[in-house]
């Protein structure tokens, strides 16, 4: 059911967005295996400095809707929500791979109480969107000026911070980001609302930017490897913040565009349920990646690469529309009632908001 209040070029922003989340684990899982790069390794590449920044950015375009609201209801929707689909795929992901695959019940109980103060795998994300919620909420309330918050999130961005603490960590490469997607909003909606109306122009303006964060991507000193990317002149720490929210406003910028495709509708699908894709796509990357190996089917990195993100994507969306038509397992993609803080009124329909 598609919510009819949403912006299309939002969700087409998220459906690019989600695509490259994707794309990174499933050319880097492959690479890992095969010991070489393919194709989508220099698309990845290319992507390096604004994938995952975009996601944060835009997840903070609509905060400021509902940052007034009182704490309680405010942490069901912007807290709560994150880290009940984090403690639920979180439990099945480590029960599946240590419990069952592994067989060490042990490990499996020792990894799931880790699991509540060191993100877990891939779902750092969904955990760390709870936390900047949160965060971003007690800086309102003790009025911290942005002035303030800005270049204290920025340093901390440049600084490359390595941790024991992985919230830690990700909180100092990220939450300017999310910060930057409630603070510059309307700036953004702006840009966006430019491009709808020239999108001539536009189209000009994301082949410079493109052609710039190539450049300094694949300056010299850059590497792909089967598992990361050593960009050139971008991992300069300035620099790459710079062209990290260059990048994310170009995603949005692209959305804008491919909105008045109607061909585009699958990914603004995509898009609208990028919490979905985003919290099961990893198992059948696994399966798939693995049965294509040990059959010897497709061995070649740039294709299995394929094979991998196509099915990583393919997998959740089919689960989706089946749990949708059969009304089972619906806590998979949507929170009962009794995961709503009290006094709070449960959402009537899910948007797989991220």
């Amino acid at each position: 059911m598609t919510n009819t209040n949403r912006k299309a070029w939002v969700d087409i922003a998220k459906g690019l967005s989600i695509i490259l989340v994707v794309m990174m684990y499933a050319a880097y899982n492959t690479g890992e295996y095969t010991g070489e790069v393919g194709y989508l390794h220099y698309v990845i590449g290319f992507a390096t400095p604004f994938r995952m920044p975009e996601f944060f950015l835009i997840s903070g375009l609509f905060l400021s809707r509902v940052l007034d609201r009182p704490w309680r209801l405010y942490a069901d929707r912007r807290v709560v929500h994150y880290f009940y689909f984090y403690g639920l795929w979180a439990a099945i992901m480590i029960a599946l791979k240590v419990g069952v695959f592994s067989g060490e019940p042990a490990a499996m109980t020792r990894d799931m109480a880790k699991a509540v103060v060191q993100p877990y795998g891939v779902l750092w994300f969904i955990y760390m969107l709870g936390v900047f919620s949160a965060v971003v909420k007690l800086c309102r309330q003790v009025r911290i000026p942005h002035w303030v918050v800005v270049p204290v999130a920025a340093v901390l961005q440049m600084a490359q911070i390595e941790s024991a603490s992985y919230i830690v960590q990700q909180f100092a490469a990220y939450f300017v980001f999310f910060y930057a997607g409630y603070l510059f909003a309307p700036l953004v909606f702006r840009v966006v609302g430019w491009a709808e109306a020239h999108p001539r122009q536009a189209l000009f303006a994301l082949a410079a930017w493109a052609l710039v964060n190539g450049l300094l991507v694949f300056a010299p000193g850059y590497e792909v490897l089967p598992m990361g990317m050593q960009m050139g002149y971008a991992a300069f720490p300035p620099l790459h913040l710079a062209l990290a929210l260059a990048g994310a406003l170009a995603l949005c910028v692209s959305g804008a565009l491919l909105a008045k495709v109607r061909a585009m509708d699958w990914l603004r699908w995509l898009g609208e349920h990028s919490l979905v894709i985003y919290l099961a796509f990893t198992i059948p990357m696994s399966i798939v990646r693995g049965v294509a190996l040990w059959s010897g089917l497709i061995t070649e990195t740039g294709a299995l690469s394929t094979l991998v993100l196509v099915s990583s994507l393919a997998a959740p969306a089919a689960m989706y529309w089946l749990i949708r038509k059969t009304g089972m397992g619906t806590f998979l993609i949507e929170r009962p009632a009794w995961a709503h803080i009290t006094g709070t009124r449960p959402l009537v329909t899910f948007n797989s908001k991220i």
